[in-house]
C-alpha cells in the first residue's frame, strides 16, 4: 500500500517531487485553515503530514486516525500537543540546526540595528531632513565591549553569544539554561539568576523556546529590573514576553529600545504601537528568512518524514519516547 502524504506549506518541486516518488501528495499550497473540506477529506487518510504554522489541535488528530508522523519546517513546535502526540504515537519532527546561524544573524541584527538606530535614522534620510552633519539628537549606542544577556543558551542563544563574545568583545551572562561549562571556557560568559542578568546586562537577547512556563516570562517586573540604558531583543517567541508591559517599559523610558522579530499576536495588528516608535526595530519574524536556510529546512522536513513513514529514526525527533525501533 502506497503511504499517504498531507503537505500544507509551500514547498518547491524538488522537495514535493523527492515525496511523491514514495506517497501520495496530497498539497495545499494556499491552506486558509484547518477547517478545510478537502483538506479534512486528505487528513482522514493521511500517513504524514509535512508543515508549519498550523494548529494542530487533538481534535484535528481525531480526524486523521491513521497518522504515524508529522514534519513541521520549523524549529519551535508550539503549535503542537506533544503529549497528545506521544500517547498516540505519533512522532514530531522537526528542524533544528539548519537555521541556527541564520537566525542568530537576525539577533545580532537587532542588536545592532536598535543600538545604533539603522532603521529610524535611515527613514531620517530618506525623508530629506539630513542637511547638515549629525549631532547628538542622532547618537546611538556602542555594541562592542557591552554586556550581553542571554535569556536561553542552546543552539541559537549560544551562536547569538558566539557573535558577541568573539566578534564584539562582549561580557555574556545567560540565565534559564543549564550550566554550560564549555560555552563558558570558549567565550568567558558566566550564568546567573535572571534577576541579576536583567540589572546588569546593557542588552538582553530572549531565545528560550515557549512553554506554559516561559509564557510571559519577561514582563513589567523584569522590565523595571533592566537598565534604562538596556536594549531588548526577542528572537524566541512572541508570547515569551507580556507585550503591554513592554510597550509601557518603551514609552515610559524604563527600558531604552528593542529590536523584536516576534509578536504575541503575528501578523503583529495595525493597531500595535510597537512599528511606529522610534526606539523600535520591528521586524515580520524573518529569523529563518533566507533562501537558504528555507530551502534546508524543508529538506530536513522531507527527509524527516520520509524515514519516519519508513520505520526508521528521524534526523530530528521531539518526543523520543514515541520512538519504537522495529524489531
Amino acid at each position: 500500500m502506497t503511504k499517504r502524504i498531507v503537505a500544507y506549506s509551500r514547498l518547491k518541486p524538488p522537495h514535493l517531487d523527492q515525496l511523491r516518488q514514495r506517497f501520495h501528495v496530497d498539497y495545499f499550497e494556499a491552506l486558509e485553515g484547518a477547517d478545510d473540506p478537502a483538506f479534512r477529506e486528505a487528513l482522514g487518510q493521511a500517513h504524514g503530514i509535512v508543515g508549519s504554522s498550523l494548529l494542530i489541535t487533538p481534535e484535528l488528530l481525531d480526524a486523521a486516525p491513521h497518522l504515524e508522523a508529522i514534519a513541521t519546517i520549523s524549529v519551535g513546535y508550539d503549535n503542537y500537543p506533544v503529549d497528545e502526540l506521544t500517547r498516540r504515537g505519533i512522532l514530531l519532527c522537526n528542524t533544528p540546526d539548519v537555521l541556527t546561524e541564520t537566525t542568530a544573524d537576525t539577533g545580532f541584527l537587532l542588536v545592532m540595528a536598535a543600538a545604533r538606530r539603522a532603521v529610524e535614522l535611515a527613514e531620517y534620510v530618506k525623508r530629506g531632513d539630513w542637511r547638515e552633519s549629525i549631532g547628538e539628537a542622532q547618537f546611538g549606542s556602542d555594541v562592542h565591549g557591552k554586556t550581553l544577556g542571554m535569556i536561553g543558551l542552546g543552539r541559537i542563544g549560544a551562536a547569538v553569544a558566539r557573535r558577541g563574545a568573539l566578534g564584539f568583545g562582549m561580557q555574556v551572562l545567560y540565565s534559564n539554561a543549564s550550566p554550560k561549562p564549555e560555552l563558558e571556557r570558549e567565550l568567558g560568559a558566566n550564568r546567573c539568576e535572571l534577576d541579576e542578568l536583567l540589572a546588569q546586562s546593557d542588552f538582553v537577547c530572549v531565545t528560550v523556546p515557549l512553554t506554559p512556563e516561559t509564557t510571559h516570562l519577561i514582563g513589567r517586573r523584569e522590565f523595571g529590573l533592566m537598565k534604562r540604558s538596556a536594549i531588548f531583543v526577542n528572537i524566541a517567541r512572541g508570547k515569551v514576553v507580556d507585550e503591554a508591559a513592554l510597550i509601557g517599559a518603551l514609552e515610559n523610558g524604563e527600558i531604552h529600545a528593542a529590536g523584536l522579530d516576534v509578536f504575541e499576536q503575528e501578523p503583529l495588528s495595525p493597531e500595535s504601537p510597537l512599528p511606529h516608535m522610534a526606539n523600535v526595530v520591528a521586524l515580520p519574524h524573518i529569523g529563518s528568512a533566507t533562501h537558504e536556510t528555507r530551502d534546508a529546512m524543508a529538506q530536513r522536513a522531507v527527509d524527516n518524514i520520509l524515514l519516519a513513514l519508513d520505520g526508521r529514526r528521524p534526523i530530528s525527533l521531539v518526543n523520543e519516547t514515541a520512538w519504537q525501533p522495529a524489531g
